[in-house]
């Protein structure tokens, strides 16, 4: 089992250095280097996301002649960087510190000239740390609309668009704001299906959708008479210039799909190595069982490796502590226990080396896993009942612990079994 599990955080590690910030910018700018600029042309850094720092780090090496750089992050990345301006925002709430981020991004973008680059660096996380109510609007407005939102049974894309429409610089906000610079954006992606319009709500790109779908979404879902008056004025004025942005280069660096594929290299010649899906999305408990059933109907006479990526939902029914991961990982390792035999070890963990509100990236599961939590004297189905996977694996040696990783493209799995 030692084995499973070094080949299991190998491949674990594969997706984390494939969504390094730094390395996968690095690997771009190589590829495909700058233009030059017209003389007297500058370079100007904008960084935001929980991966803003090494981006800016690595931008500043490979561009020394940048004529100024900010970077925005949350507080568990921050740090001061030699030749650059770092702000804090809030995260996953936006506060006025958010906000504050927000209109120093406005300023630099007004600073632009037309011979002049704006380089956008944009990770997971940008949407809250990095905040501007659309002119007329307050932060408590758009605090106001998104408690409704959360509240309304509305599907993600559609509260997204909504929320574009009453910022200054999501859904290609940004762009306006730097008109008439170059606007060249490298981006890496924590969106599973790596929509450009949704990673860090699509700053450089253009948006999901107009004024009056959202208003239309509003009225639908019946929070239209809810919502602040400021916000129906807004949402009812004609289009203008949102309808045509000016263009910007955006090029995805990074992403789960990359980081799933830098797993199947690393467990190419000693496996037979299958991608099974890099959607594993919705209910944690129908995830497991795709997991399981994906095992039982792999090949018995060879070493598997079975790899997955996506990010899973958890249904909180108890007061336990966990995250999807872990959850993940002990339902494979009861479904296991009863329908798989050989020797086999199941990982799921975060990219960003986080899982819920815990120390741990994730979990791991193997045919002894389920009975180890009962041998600690612990029941694992009244465990699973009240959503305390962490307690589970602890118990049973089972959690994935990494710290963080400075990135974060999502979740990844991987299903090892040798013959026998």
């Amino acid at each position: 089992m030692t084995e499973l599990l070094t080949t299991a955080r190998a491949l674990f590690q594969a997706a984390v250095d494939r969504a390094d910030p730094a390395k996968a910018l690095r690997a771009q700018l190589e590829l495909s280097p700058l233009s030059p600029l017209p003389e007297g042309g500058r370079n100007v850094l904008l960084a935001v996301g929980k991966a803003a720092i090494p981006m800016t780090r690595e931008a500043l090496a490979l561009i020394p002649d940048a004529a100024q750089a900010l970077a925005i992050t949350n507080a568990e990345n921050y740090t001061d960087i030699p030749g650059a301006t770092v702000i804090c925002g809030a995260h996953p709430v936006p506060d006025e510190a958010s906000a504050a981020a927000g209109q120093a991004a406005i300023e630099l973008a007004h600073s632009l000239g037309p011979d002049d680059r704006l380089i956008a660096l944009i990770s997971g996380g940008g949407s809250a740390l990095m905040v501007a109510p659309a002119p007329g609007l307050t932060l408590a407005d758009k605090a106001a609309v998104n408690k409704l939102l959360l509240a309304s049974g509305l599907e993600i894309n559609e509260m997204n668009l909504i929320r574009q429409q009453l910022s200054d610089t999501k859904g290609g906000g940004l762009l306006r704001h730097a008109a008439p610079a170059q606007v060249q954006a490298f981006i890496l992606s924590d969106v599973i299906g790596d929509d450009l319009r949704a990673i860090a709500s699509g700053p450089t790109v253009a948006p999901i959708g107009t004024r009056t779908q959202a208003r239309e979404i509003l009225q639908r879902a019946g929070i239209w008479d809810k919502a602040p008056e400021t916000v129906k004025n807004h949402l009812s004025t004609l289009e203008n210039a949102q309808e045509n942005l000016p263009p910007a280069s955006n090029t995805l660096i990074g992403s789960n799909r990359h980081s799933l594929k830098a797993m199947m290299a690393a467990a190419a010649g000693g496996w037979t190595c299958k991608l099974v899906s890099h959607r594993l999305v919705g209910d944690v408990a129908e995830a497991a069982e795709t997991v399981v059933t994906a095992a039982q109907d792999a090949p018995k006479n060879k070493p598997v490796a079975l790899v997955f990526g996506g990010e899973t939902t958890v249904q909180l029914r108890g007061s336990g502590l966990g995250g999807r991961n872990q959850e993940l990982a002990l339902r494979v390792a009861k479904l296991g226990a009863e329908r798989l035999s050989g020797d086999w070890l199941f990982l799921s963990g975060g990219t960003d080396g986080r899982d819920g509100p815990t120390d741990a990236a994730g979990g791991i599961a193997t045919p002894a896993t389920w009975d180890a939590i009962k041998a600690a004297g612990l029941d694992p189905d009244a465990l699973l009942a009240n959503n305390d996977s962490h307690a589970a694996l602890k118990a049973a040696d089972a959690l994935l612990i990494t710290g963080g990783t400075g990135t974060n493209v999502a979740d990844v799995q991987v299903f090892l079994k040798r013959p026998g």
